[in-house]
């Protein structure tokens, strides 16, 4: 695999832990609640942006540049895969019949998951390439992971 393909991959995998964990705790939130489902989703997918871009705002963060620096890089990064992971996940979701309708001890919701996820990834590798080779996406983040002189950045942002 060449070095774009493995950093599209890494970035794919970024994006989906995230919205993995904001689409599960959002339902389990909307399920414990008794939330109806298009609020439920509403509230799954807000979550899954949030935990997306704090995934990607943390490190950032720890390699020394502004919190206001890192989340307006991770929103140029990110914003693209999130969205075509959630709109891919959420319309598997919707055509596999019977997936939202058991709730969170039904093995067919997390069969269906599982089978969401892995669409929402295959759907937003080539966009997270695609991004990569323009310079624009996870390539964005990855000057700051490099060692890249970054102080300046977080002053100018954060004061």
């Amino acid at each position: 695999m060449d070095a774009r393909n493995s950093m599209a991959a890494n970035a794919t995998l970024h994006c989906l832990t995230g919205c993995a964990l904001g689409e599960i705790t959002g339902l389990m939130i909307g399920t414990a609640l008794g939330l109806g489902t298009a609020v439920t989703i509403a509230l799954a997918v807000g979550l899954a942006f949030l935990f997306g871009y704090s995934l990607s705002t943390l490190p950032l963060v720890q390699a020394g540049l502004g919190f206001f620096a890192a989340l307006s890089v991770v929103l140029a990064a990110d914003t693209l895969s999130i969205v075509t992971m959630e709109v891919v996940d959420n319309l598997v979701m919707a055509v596999i019949p019977g997936a939202m309708d058991g709730g969170l001890v039904n093995p067919i919701f997390w069969v269906a998951m599982i089978i969401a996820l892995a669409a929402a990834f295959a759907a937003a590798f080539p966009v997270n390439r695609y991004l990569i080779d323009k310079g624009k996406g996870h390539a964005l983040t990855m000057q700051f992971h490099e060692g890249h002189d970054h102080t300046s950045h977080g002053k100018e942002h954060d004061a």
